[in-house]
């Protein structure tokens, strides 16, 4: 019995097994046979995207690019992006509307602007010349294509100006007002250090206008250490040149500053600079000076006199300008001494020499030494041309060796101290260009550089008295004050140096 239901089960299950199997062989005829169908309809597509498969049999080939996955590619990066761009429009698309801000007109009353004037003046367009050495007035006058009626024009316009106009010096400074056609509208130069002279010719009949320059003093302190030279020494002071001299020509009397001076001199020096319109315009005057040479301390304070002049005295009310000078010539080296016994160079054997040879370049002036009278003017045997001055009952000075004398000069003649009255040569018996000079006492001749010379007179007792309450006593305090700040910044500077 068992046998015959297990016989019977076998049996239904091939049965049902075998329907199976039909009805999918049936479904895969019918899907074949759509499969066909679309292939013969489309057949162009098949054809070109054949090889379009993701299970193709066979051995694995490398992923190659064709023109179909270039397409396919783009189109997902176009995608892509159009998303990017599309999602942050959409988002801001769903923001509410901003409120508008609300802006409000005020009426606001600006002021009128008066219409240009034709007839305002114009700003002149003067053209500055600076005098360089050598030029003469109608050498800038030609320079600036100018004739020499032009310059007439303005020497006869400027009147009492014109004495500035003769003698002119380099740096001075010309300007010139010229036309459209070149020719000369206006001249403008230096009446005198504190006003300008303008002259127009643009109008009918030349005019001259002055103007006041604005003038003033600025005080400046300097001191100086000498190391190698008095110049040297004033420059790192941030002295000028001439200033420098100034403070040379002041103490000349006492120093001589070619042999004096020794390393470790010095000097303080209160001056003015002149300051025109705002800008430095020159150095002024000294107010008050202090030079240490050697260990002696000399002095110079500015101080008007009675008679509305000014000087330079010492401490004690003498002088600076001493009655001689000690070296009348601007040297370069003391060629002979003072000796009673000295080989001539031209004689060839042993005579005094009774004076101090200052070897100079042919040429350089000669001063008189102090005031007095020519006594002799001529040639002189071995002297050459030679100049005797008398300045009192005992003093006279011998001059030798000029080359020529000043004109219009002779015998009985007052000169004062300081001026020309030669110039250095080699006349007489000379081996070179220099000045042979003689100081003689009662006729002797005694040695220049170290006769005593006499002392001028002090001031009188009146003046005195001012001169020591309103000059010395006050710059006097104001030196000593910057002498211990300078000793004091001396004594401080090694431990500044240390830290």
């Amino acid at each position: 019995m068992t046998v015959m239901v297990r016989a019977v089960c076998d049996f239904v299950s091939r049965g049902a097994q075998g329907m199976a199997e039909e009805n999918q062989g049936a479904r895969q005829t019918r899907k074949q046979a759509i499969c066909r169908k679309a292939q013969r309809r489309h057949s162009r597509f098949y054809e070109r995207c054949a090889h379009w498969s993701f299970n193709r049999s066979g051995e694995v080939e490398p992923i190659r690019w064709h023109r179909e996955h270039l397409v396919l590619a783009g189109t997902a990066l176009l995608i892509t992006l159009l998303s990017g761009f599309i999602m942050p429009a959409w988002a801001s698309a769903m923001r509410p509307a901003p409120t508008p801000e609300l802006h409000s007109l005020l009426p606001l009353a600006l002021p009128k602007v008066a219409p240009p004037d034709a007839s305002a003046a114009t700003v002149d367009e003067w053209q500055v010349v600076r005098v360089q050495p050598g030029q003469t007035l109608s050498d800038i006058f030609t320079a600036r294509g100018l004739g020499m009626a032009d310059l007439q024009k303005v020497l006869d316009a400027a009147g009492d100006a014109r004495s500035a106009l003769h003698g002119i010096r380099p740096g001075e400074e010309f300007d010139f007002l010229l036309g459209a056609d070149g020719s000369l509208n206006g001249f403008r130069f230096d009446r005198d250090q504190a006003s300008r002279a303008t002259i127009r010719l643009d109008g009918t009949q030349p005019t001259v206008a002055v103007q006041q320059r604005d003038m003033d003093l600025r005080e400046q302190v300097a001191h100086g250490v000498i190391r190698s030279s008095l110049y040297a020494a004033g420059d790192q002071a941030g002295m000028d040149a001439a200033m420098v001299g100034k403070l040379a020509d002041l103490f000349k009397y006492d120093i001589d500053f070619v042999q004096d001076l020794r390393e470790g001199d010095s000097f303080t020096v209160i001056y003015d600079d002149i300051y025109r319109d705002g800008v430095r315009y020159g150095q002024g005057n000294i107010i008050a000076a202090e030079f240490i040479n050697q260990s002696k301390r000399y002095t110079a304070y500015r101080f008007r006199k009675a008679d509305g002049n000014y000087g330079w005295y010492s401490e004690d009310g003498r002088p600076i300008q001493k009655s001689f000078l000690r070296i009348p010539v601007d040297f370069t080296r003391i060629s002979s001494t003072f000796s009673v016994a000295r080989m001539h160079p031209i004689l060839g054997r042993m005579r005094a020499h009774k004076g101090v040879d200052y070897a100079a370049p042919s040429g350089t002036p000669i001063h008189a030494a102090g005031d007095g009278v020519i006594k002799y003017h001529g040639w002189e045997r071995g002297y050459g041309n030679f100049v005797v001055i008398q300045h009192s009952s005992t003093i006279s000075t011998a001059y030798g060796h000029m080359s020529r004398f000043v004109k219009g000069q002779h015998v009985g003649e007052r000169v004062r101290q300081g001026e020309v009255i030669g110039y250095v040569g080699m006349t007489g018996l000379a081996t070179g260009p220099h000045l042979h000079y003689e100081f003689r006492v009662n006729g002797a001749q005694r040695n220049p550089q170290t006769v005593t010379l006499p002392k001028p007179e002090p001031l009188p007792a009146a003046q005195m008295a001012r001169f020591k309450a309103e000059v010395v006593k006050p710059q006097l305090a104001r030196l000593t004050e910057l002498d211990a700040r300078i000793r004091l910044a001396r004594a401080g500077a090694p431990a500044n140096h240390d830290n």
